[in-house]
Order: structure tokens, then sequence, then C-alpha cells
């Protein structure tokens, strides 16, 4: 396994000086994404190449996270990754489940006789994949994830290779720690962008009402949302119509208390 020590394990000892790093390129990941789903995509089909490699198989690598009590497969560096993924979701239980709950690594050696989850281990099988390793991520906030490797040989996954998976995971969880908060930091710019979109739109509103009934502008205010109460709509809707016709000049509807 001294393939899988250099890529994984012990990639700052044993690269030469310009080669880069495995913590390296998950930064880079990072970086290079959009979003936090973007990075995930990337990060599957990354984690599934190195360990592909390491264990001489083409290994499928799906991303499992779980978050308000709510589950769900996010990312897999292939679309049968996702499926075998998701049919383990839909079964409600299974290893990647078992490793996020127990926060600690699931082997299934033979998926055609684990007897711990026997349907879904079966399914799985017979679609090819004949072992699985699924290691937990500790994230922010209570969330945990799941790296979830399936290969198509029984016994792939040695002591050696799952050792080395799980300092890879410590590698990968601290990835995607950062580009989780990352995604939330802009996630709250969006949302403070659009409050302050929504509030300039409605203070507008509020001019236009406070002209036309020569009115506070308290009282346009509550004018609007009587507006808004009766045509079942959003305040910034019906404050976006009203401004609208303004600005087209067309006949503007009129706002009376």
């Amino acid at each position: 396994m001294d393939e899988m020590n250099v890529e994984l394990a012990l990639p700052d000892a044993a690269s030469a000086p310009d080669e880069v790093s495995v913590p390296e390129q998950l930064q880079d990941l990072v970086i290079d994404s959009e979003d936090v789903g973007g990075f995930l995509g990337e990060l599957a089909v990354f984690s599934a190449a190195a360990v592909s490699n390491a264990v001489g198989v083409n290994v499928h690598c799906g991303i499992t996270l779980s978050r308000r009590r709510r589950t769900a497969t996010v990312a897999g560096s292939t679309p049968e990754a996702r499926l075998i993924d998701e049919v383990q979701q839909a079964y409600g239980d299974g290893p990647c489940l078992e490793a996020m709950r127990s926060h600690a690594t699931v082997h299934v050696p033979d998926t055609s006789t684990e007897g711990r989850w026997p349907d879904y281990c079966k399914v799985i099988a017979d679609r090819g994949h004949l072992s699985a390793l699924c290691v937990p991520l500790e994230l922010d906030e209570g969330a945990t994830a799941a790296l979830n490797f399936f290969a198509p040989r029984i016994d792939a996954f040695d002591a050696a290779t799952i050792r080395d998976c799980e300092l890879y995971a410590s590698q990968a969880e601290r990835s995607l720690r950062l580009a989780v908060r990352i995604g939330v930091k802009q996630q709250h710019a969006d949302d403070l962008q659009d409050a302050m979109q929504s509030r300039t739109v409605i203070d507008l509103a509020c001019g236009i009402i406070m002209g036309q009934n020569r009115c506070s502008q308290d009282d346009a205010f509550q004018i609007l949302k009587k507006a808004s109460s009766a045509r079942n709509q959003k305040l910034r809707d019906v404050a976006e119509t009203l401004v609208k016709s303004v600005a087209k000049e067309s006949p503007v509807a009129h706002f009376e208390a």
C-alpha cells in the first residue's frame, strides 16, 4: 500500500518540492468551486480517483450530508455513485448512515454476505459493488457527512487502506468545513442584499402612496400591508408591482387607506 501512503496519508513528507500536496489540492478545490455543491462534486471525483489509484480498481465515491436531522446524498463521483447512496436513503439504513450515527468508520468487506443490512447490500452487490467503506466527517454546528467508497472487488479495502482513507478524510474534513463556512457567509451576504433590495422597493412604494394619499410614511406602510394581505401577495411583490407601474408610466393602481 505504498502508493496509498504517498498520495493520501503522508503527502507533504513524501511529495517532491514542486508537487502539490493533497491538502493543497483540496484547498484549490475550495477556491475554484463556485459554491458548496460544486466543491462536493469535485471532492467526490477527486476522492474516487485517489482511492482507485491506491486499491487498483475503479472505486465509486458518494458523499452524504446530515444536517438538522435531514440526510441526503449531495454528491457523487459518477451518476452510479449517487444512485448507490440514494438507494441507501430509500432503505433508511446502511453503512453510510451508520458511520454518521456512530461517528466511526464502517467497513463492509463483502456486500454479498453482509448480515447487518442484507436488503441494501444485496441490491448493491447485484450491481457489482462488492465491498464498501464509509468514513464519517465531522462538520460545524452538529452537521455530519461521510465519504462512501464502493469497489467491484471483495475485500478491496484492507487495514492499511482503511487507515489511510481515514487520514485522507481528516484532510477532506477541514476543506469541507472551510467550504461550508464560505458558503454560509456568502448566503448571509446574499440574504442581506435581498433584504436591502426589498427595503428599497418598499420605501419607494411607500413614497408613491404618500404622494397619492398625502399621508405619513407609517400610514403609507400600513396601506401597503393591507393591500398585501388583501391580494394574498408578499409585501415586496405588491411594492414592486406599484413601482413598476409608475416607472412604465402606465395607469397606477391607487392605494387608499
